[in-house]
């Protein structure tokens, strides 16, 4: 993570300090200005330190959580004040006063919103969906990284899913943060999780092998691993591939993705594949690891009726509901519609950095009903 963009973090670091400086401090006395740059030439040792892991994030994630929650608490509020501070000489004294504000978001972010948890309640009618799933509920998780989630939040979620008495249960991608030897040790746990249908999941891109450093062949045992341990736990993981569920004479068809991002996340997803011999006219549950697959392919290539992914955490920070990842992207949380088919996209449970504000873990309860 730091590795990627050190020259990044490093000019966040000394870009403030710097043009605070010069505007304000550079005529104070020379022991005043070392103490005020002081606490930036450690947090650049530190940087460089951090740097060192080659993978995305290293195994022990207490350093890197701890040295991200200082650099939130003394940069932050830096930055705020240079910005500030552009709007005239004494726009300093705005950028301070909004310190307290900024320790507080990251305080409790980092150790009571990481916490908390909530059950959502969603019902969706169409007039497709057959008679003998009128009333039919799916319980939908997403985003545990397990490597970092608080382990008693994993244990809340788990039993507040089997408190559903479910139909289905179905798991959107990141089980882990980098590699599946952190599923091992909640491997019993994640087993305990039932359903009528069983447990259904599929492919996030924290799932694949991109994030460490090794050779292909490694990652390609790490990927294999991954899936093979959902199947351990009892889960079908849908590789581009579907379920039925079958009610008398009417089916319920259950499609997975592979993870199909943009940019710079895995695009692995094959409709065509997922839905091989399917008739047209079925009703399908697309589940799809990144939201953003919903309008460049599941739409214009598919017909399923209901797609569900994870993937943004709502950033892990929303306000009133709101989140600024919503300033980027479309779908970023909650309920999406287009004409007669739907797209849910949950905050999920966890992240590589465990920290939420706002934007609590949960899980979702989908009730489908004939419209």
């Amino acid at each position: 993570m730091i590795a990627k963009s050190l020259l990044l973090f490093i000019l966040l670091i000394i870009v403030p300090d710097v043009w605070l400086w010069f505007r304000y401090l550079r005529r104070q006395r020379w022991w005043a200005q070392m103490l005020w740059f002081l606490p930036g030439m450690a947090l650049v040792i530190a940087t460089v330190l951090q740097a060192r892991e080659r993978d995305f994030v290293p195994d022990d994630m207490t350093p890197l959580n701890i040295y991200l929650l200082i650099m939130g608490l003394i940069v932050l509020p830096k930055i705020v004040m240079a910005l500030c501070s552009l709007f005239g000489r004494r726009g300093w004294k705005v950028g301070a006063a909004c310190a307290p504000l900024i320790w507080f978001v990251l305080l409790y972010g980092s150790f009571v919103g990481n916490s908390q948890f909530e059950v959502k309640h969603v019902e969706l009618s169409f007039s497709e969906l057959p008679d003998s799933f009128d009333g039919f509920r799916i319980v939908q998780f997403t985003d545990a990284h397990v490597g970092s989630i608080p382990p008693a939040l994993l244990q809340l979620a788990v039993d507040s899913i089997n408190a559903q008495k479910a139909d289905l249960v179905v798991f959107t991608g990141d089980l882990q943060n980098k590699q599946p030897k952190e599923i091992l040790q909640h491997q019993e746990l994640l087993s305990t999780i039932a359903a009528k249908e069983g447990v259904v999941s599929v492919i996030g891109n924290h799932d694949y092998a991109d994030y460490i450093e090794a050779a292909y062949d490694i990652k390609g045992m790490n990927e294999e691993w991954t899936i093979g341990l959902q199947q351990d736990m009892g889960w079908q993981v849908l590789v581009n591939g579907h379920k039925l569920i079958r009610r008398g004479q009417d089916t319920l068809v259950v499609a997975g993705l592979d993870n199909d991002g943009e940019g710079r996340f895995p695009q692995k997803g094959n409709i065509n594949m997922a839905l091989w011999g399917l008739p047209r006219n079925c009703f399908v549950v697309m589940l799809e690891h990144d939201p953003s697959a919903w309008r460049r392919k599941i739409l214009p290539h598919s017909h399923a009726q209901l797609t569900l992914s994870g993937h943004t955490h709502g950033m892990q920070f929303e306000l009133f509901g709101w989140s600024p990842l919503s300033l980027f992207k479309k779908e970023v949380d909650g309920l999406y519609q287009k004409g007669s088919r739907y797209l849910y996209v949950s905050k999920g449970l966890g992240g590589v950095v465990p920290f939420r504000f706002g934007a609590t873990p949960e899980i979702v309860v989908i009730t489908l009903r004939k419209n």
